[in-house]
């Protein structure tokens, strides 16, 4: 199952070439680059394991390519989010994030229906890669 999430999450896996880009696109606005890595990719996991520091103070994309090298090379298994950051008054948000780097396998999701009193019907959606400990070996 393939994760969705994030700004292209519909179309195939960016190339390196295409990540530069959409950098070259963030850095021309101004906004910071941040890397983030989870191994639990729950869509209500929104708080993913920073990889090093924001990225405010950059310029090239060379720079933020170079950290995700790093993050991969570290974290080869895991999903590794790129965010950019908008740091004007009014946003001060993140305005893009994508995935730069899935886990080979890709396990999904399992829906949990539990049965309540008066015929209720309760659901819940739960990460099969939960299912395996401790966290960091999931995958």
């Amino acid at each position: 199952m393939r994760i969705t999430q994030g700004t292209f999450s519909f179309l195939p896996d960016l190339s390196d070439a295409q990540i530069v880009r959409q950098v070259d696109f963030c850095l021309a606005r101004g906004w910071a680059i941040g890397l983030e890595y989870t191994d639990d990719p729950h869509p209500r996991n929104i708080y993913w394991e920073m990889f090093g520091n924001p990225m405010f103070d950059i310029s090239d994309a060379a720079g933020v390519m170079l950290e995700l090298k790093s993050c991969r090379k570290t974290f080869p298994s895991h999903y590794i989010r790129l965010s950019a950051f908008d740091s004007t008054h009014g946003t001060e948000s993140v305005v893009l994030s994508f995935i730069v780097n899935r886990p080979p396998n890709e396990p999904g999701f399992r829906l949990i229906r539990t049965e309540e009193p008066g015929r209720t019907m309760r659901y819940r959606i739960e990460s099969y890669a939960v299912q395996k400990s401790p966290e960091g070996s999931r995958y």
